[in-house]
């Protein structure tokens, strides 16, 4: 069965696939993922955040274990001037304090910048009910 990937960039984008997602599976709340990045440079294709740089590849690695029929969304949460404004909307309305941020959608569970460098705590998140 596996899971599905959604690349999405910015708050309105991501509000509107993540509710379309949570509705697509009903009961399975917390079968959505979301891992916040700053964007990705277009000439380098790497993030200006150098720690979603060194995360993200340890997340990926642990995307095997996701439940099937999961839904991981990857959101670019803007440009390092966007994320810097304590006004934007990750920051005020998901309440969001750094990327890189991996949480499961519609739970409190989440891991914060360096706590996505251990692959050990992003498998524990993918897989406890």
């Amino acid at each position: 069965m596996g899971w599905t990937e959604i690349s999405v960039r910015g708050y309105a984008e991501l509000v509107r696939v993540a509710r379309e997602q949570q509705q697509l599976h009903g009961r399975a709340r917390g079968r959505v993922f979301i891992y916040f990045s700053g964007d990705k440079e277009p000439l380098s294709g790497s993030s200006w955040c150098p720690d979603c740089v060194k995360a993200e590849p340890i997340v990926r690695a642990e995307l095997p274990h996701l439940p099937d029929g999961s839904v991981f969304i990857y959101c670019q949460v803007g440009d390092r001037a966007y994320w810097k404004d304590p006004n934007n909307e990750f920051k005020k309305d998901l309440k969001l304090t750094g990327v890189p941020t991996l949480l499961k959608y519609g739970t409190p569970q989440k891991l914060v910048e360096e706590e996505c460098f251990k692959s050990d705590l992003v498998r524990m998140l993918f897989t406890e009910d």
